[in-house]
């Protein structure tokens, strides 16, 4: 006897997003290619279709060419980024928000614990942005950089990027954002961003998992994690995926391509799916504007994010706590805390990305679901 599985419905994008139809096409088409570093003429085409993938990206996101350093996704590319401009800084302190994701803090922690940085965090509002009011005084002399992301991945909060480049461009203090959830999703221009590096993947607006690039001014000096073949501006060697790069670079051009129309086609089904987590008694909801487009993250006091990932997954929707996991210990979002979220709260929240996939079909299933679902993660209580 076969068994019926529930259809699903994927509400998890900032996570990874599905590969797009233009993504799938140009990296299956170009899996043939050789090494772009062969002196020969199936080199010389492999290196053709990746220099063209490059310089697809950088138009697109404002950026030279030879600004653009291929990497393995946007992990890489902040730690390349923030252990890169750290070294070759004077200065051991780095300024940084404590709303970052792992793969900056991480880098931060790593070098002040080996290699002797000193870190000031950025303090947060209760919505999730920096306080630029409380932004440490930025000196060359003794900072070394300055990281903040563009975007939330938890909250989806837009951060003021601009203006924190202001300040650090006054202070000739280099900066680099994380911009892994905003490429794709809203407007971004790395020279009118100002930010000295960017790091982006692929897989966060439908191309390729597992490929990047980190942004790199092409005055700005870096420190490579690796030794090498210079490839990569000597940033990154290593023989490039050219098939991934240009996976990337299609999939950003079809995510760009009607961004303005697609980012309010989110936003009302967004919108219709916060009105009906509104409508619940004692919701909590963590996601203010300015925001990303498809971005919810709500907390239902009473209720175990991990028994709610579990009821919705048994009802056929794909969400998250947006919590880190170690070992297999859920911990309360280190973002919600730094937010003045109380541990209990930070523990019952659950996020809901959409992205280019999502439909009405997708909105209603949660909401069909929504109520008898909170009401039984609470029956079930904390932990």
């Amino acid at each position: 006897m076969s068994i019926t599985m529930p259809a699903r419905h994927f509400l998890d994008h900032a996570a990874t997003s599905p590969l797009r139809p233009e993504a799938r096409d140009a990296l299956v088409r170009n899996l043939h290619l050789s090494n772009p570093s062969g002196q020969y003429a199936t080199g010389r085409e492999a290196k053709r279709v990746l220099e063209e993938s490059r310089e697809e990206v950088a138009e697109i996101l404002g950026a030279d060419p030879i600004e653009v350093v291929f990497t393995s996704g946007g992990t890489e590319a902040d730690n390349l980024a923030i252990s890169g401009l750290y070294f070759m800084r004077s200065g051991s302190k780095i300024v940084v928000p404590g709303i970052e994701h792992d793969a900056v803090l991480k880098s931060c922690q790593h070098l002040e614990k080996e290699h002797w940085a000193e870190l000031q965090q950025v303090p947060v509002n209760s919505d999730g942005r920096i306080d630029l009011d409380q932004l440490p005084e930025l000196d060359r002399r003794d900072t070394a950089l300055v990281t903040c992301m563009w975007a939330n991945n938890e909250t989806g909060a837009i951060q003021p990027i601009e203006q924190l480049a202001e300040i650090a461009s006054a202070a000739h203090v280099p900066l680099h954002v994380d911009a892994v959830q905003a490429i794709g999703h809203v407007p971004v221009n790395f020279h009118d961003s100002k930010a000295t590096t960017m790091a982006m993947s692929a897989h966060k607006f439908g191309g390729p998992r597992g490929v990047g690039a980190l942004l790199v001014r092409r005055e700005a000096k870096l420190v490579a994690h690796n030794r090498g073949g210079g490839q990569e501006r000597g940033l990154r060697s290593g023989t490039q995926d050219v098939a991934s790069a240009a996976g990337m670079a299609a999939g950003l051009r079809a995510a760009v391509a009607d961004l303005e129309a697609d980012a309010q086609r989110t936003r009302e089904l967004r919108d219709d799916l916060l009105r009906a987590i509104a409508s619940i008694d004692g919701a909590l909801i963590h996601t203010t504007e300015p925001s990303l487009p498809g971005h919810i993250y709500a907390s239902f006091p009473g209720a175990e994010g991990d028994s709610l990932i579990m009821l919705f997954d048994a009802a056929g929707i794909d969400c998250s706590t947006g919590s880190a996991c170690s070992a297999g210990v859920n911990r309360p979002s280190h973002v919600l805390l730094d937010m003045g979220v109380s541990e209990s709260d930070a523990r019952s929240a659950i996020r809901f990305t959409l992205g280019w996939t999502t439909t009405q079909d997708d909105i209603d299933a949660v909401k069909n679901v929504l109520a008898d679902t909170v009401a039984r993660a609470r029956l079930a209580g904390m932990a």
